[in-house]
């Protein structure tokens, strides 16, 4: 995680946190008697994207479809869960915004690199592994019909929706808890960050960090703290999931043009947005982009901080100094 919210927030008694999806969970509503329906709602819908989406669970309904016999040359697509259809849409949608910076056809790329299980299982050090350049299958592959719920991909494409499904999730238990429960909140998903409701005064405050950390503790490497009252803000990094293998440094953000991890331009690149979808598909293309990333950015009027591996701060878009 690389965004915390501020004690002066409104934690304790209206805030919770736990880990879920692989990662960490952060939930804060602006009335006391909010937080215990708000907890459930938001643990019942993880466990139902963890159960759709993920591609580190034997049982979810995404690593079944590898074992689908229509797409071994047989028949048609195969129809799938309106929570699978979504979450598959919303990753087409973020790939055509990017021109294919954020691909969902990264699943095998990703497994190759070492990064094939939950991210606490992943040895964090380990032998040489033998990586090419080797563009992926590519999103355009991926056919989904959103009415139907029928989806059709060829075979050896594994899906990963990890570069946007967290990120849908944390706007969507923002949007229900708010609609339903008739308070301000904020959920925070590892970093990305979606609010919605009223927000308290002067809005939610958060610190955006490079290095994970809870709100009490001093922030580790260039830190900023920021207000948002609506849509979401995200942090994407080369720095927070890595691993070694080998003489090689490895991280979980892929170039889909090579398969290799994107070269480490920016530390983190964070970026406020209408939605955390919208703020968490910028900042990730703008780590695969590197160099071009800020002008990118600018051009979209987007309010980023990107952090060079140097430690240097630029930031674009109105984002405050």
């Amino acid at each position: 995680m690389t965004a915390t919210v501020t004690a002066g927030a409104g934690l304790g008694e209206t805030s919770a946190s736990w880990r879920a999806i692989g990662t960490s969970v952060y939930l804060i509503v602006t009335e006391p008697a909010a937080l215990e329906p708000a907890r459930r709602m938001l643990h019942a819908d993880l466990a139902a994207l963890d159960a759709a989406c993920s591609r580190f669970r034997a049982d979810s309904e995404i690593v079944a479809l590898d074992r689908v016999p229509q797409w071994r040359g047989r028949t048609g697509p195969v129809k799938v869960s309106p929570l699978l259809a979504e979450a598959v849409g919303v990753a087409l949608r973020a790939a055509r915004a990017t021109d294919g910076d954020v691909d969902p056809t990264v699943g095998g790329a990703m497994s190759t690199a070492g990064y094939d299980r939950d991210f606490a299982l992943v040895q964090r050090d380990g032998p040489a592994v033998r990586l090419t350049v080797r563009r992926v299958p590519g999103w355009r592959e991926v056919r989904l019909d959103e009415r139907t719920r029928l989806l059709s991909f060829p075979a050896g494409v594994r899906l990963d929706l990890g570069a946007t499904a967290k990120a849908w999730a944390a706007d969507r238990g923002a949007e229900r808890i708010a609609a339903e429960l008739g308070c301000g909140v904020l959920v925070n998903l590892g970093g990305d960050i979606a609010v919605a409701g009223e927000a308290p005064a002067g809005g939610w405050r958060i610190r955006v960090q490079d290095v994970t950390g809870r709100p009490e503790d001093p922030p580790v490497g260039p830190s900023a703290v920021v207000a948002i009252h609506s849509g979401g803000l995200a942090t994407s990094s080369t720095a927070a999931r890595r691993w070694r293998r080998g003489g090689d440094v490895l991280h979980h953000i892929l170039d889909p043009r090579s398969g290799l991890p994107a070269a480490p331009v920016w530390r983190t690149v964070s970026v406020a947005a209408a939605t955390c979808t919208e703020a968490n598909t910028a900042s990730t293309a703008a780590v695969i982009r590197g160099e071009t990333a800020p002008g990118w950015l600018a051009g979209l009027g987007l309010a980023a901080r990107l952090v060079a591996g140097s430690g240097a701060v630029l930031t674009v878009g109105g984002w405050p100094r």
